[in-house]
């Protein structure tokens, strides 16, 4: 086990918000939650509530925080979700305008933060399961595609699904369903498994977010719905102002991924 699978949740927010850890969380705090995170304005906090609920794949929820405050009271009480992730994107209208390291100069009293599922959390899972991950062997951030998958419309928010992509080997695709649809508040079961371009993919050596996998001989490409979904919602809705994770760069929780899992 690497040193940062060893870390508790504590430990991991606080060197990430010391600036000390910055790097694709996938792999770090073995065992516990990760999330993506949405940050919009009281004004649009209903509509995006609605669209997470009517897109449970997507979009899973896992905690709500109050109008103006950064603490993620179910999933992380005492935490700050304006420093405790690596990587923050702005966007505005539409428009990536910014990447940066704490919500200092974005931070408002009128916002509302989301925590969604990440994928991340099940591959405790497929670890356990012998199932091999390759953006953790291969130590490079997890392949995300736009596909041509409609998400379920609520207000503004409309848009593409996103999914990640993890290589896996024929004869373990069963068990690789099975462990992850335990997990269907970190999107659960695949989405797709096989031909890339039957959800839009064209090529699956260039994904839109992270970084393209090598898919060996005898390995079949697995697709999970993917927390990215609202960025490129932010793109093609253009609210007046949505925060989020940088791909790859999750906000790690207290709760155990085993504490999510249906029996």
């Amino acid at each position: 086990m690497s040193d940062v699978a060893r870390l508790t949740p504590e430990a991991a927010r606080a060197l990430i918000r010391d600036g000390k850890l910055n790097r694709p969380t996938s792999g770090m705090c073995e065992g516990h939650v990760q999330a993506n995170l949405v940050i919009v304005p009281k004004a649009l906090a209903f509509d995006f509530l609605l669209f997470a609920q009517r897109n449970p794949k997507s979009c899973p929820i896992l905690d709500v925080t109050d109008i103006g405050s950064p603490e993620p009271k179910f999933m992380a009480p005492g935490a700050d979700l304006r420093y405790d992730l690596a990587r923050y994107r702005i966007y505005k209208h539409g428009e990536l305008v910014d990447e940066v390291s704490d919500l200092d100069d974005y931070w408002k009293d009128d916002l509302v933060g989301f925590l969604l599922g990440c994928s991340f959390s099940f591959e405790s899972a497929l670890i356990n399961a012998s199932i091999p991950i390759r953006h953790i062997e291969d130590n490079h951030n997890v392949p995300m595609y736009i596909t041509n998958i409609d998400t379920v419309p609520a207000g503004s928010f409309r848009g593409k699904m996103v999914v990640s992509m993890r290589p896996i080997p024929y004869q373990q695709v069963t068990r690789t369903v099975q462990a992850t649809s335990r997990f269907p508040q970190v999107h659960g079961a695949p989405i797709h498994i096989g031909d890339p371009s039957l959800i839009g993919i064209n090529d699956i050596h260039n994904p839109d977010f992270g970084d393209a996998s090598r898919i060996n001989e005898g390995e079949v490409p697995v697709f999970w719905a993917c927390g990215v979904t609202p960025q490129n919602i932010a793109i093609t809705a253009k609210p007046e102002l949505m925060i989020t994770h940088a791909p790859g760069y999750m906000f790690i929780c207290d709760p155990k991924d085993e504490d999510l899992a249906v029996l």
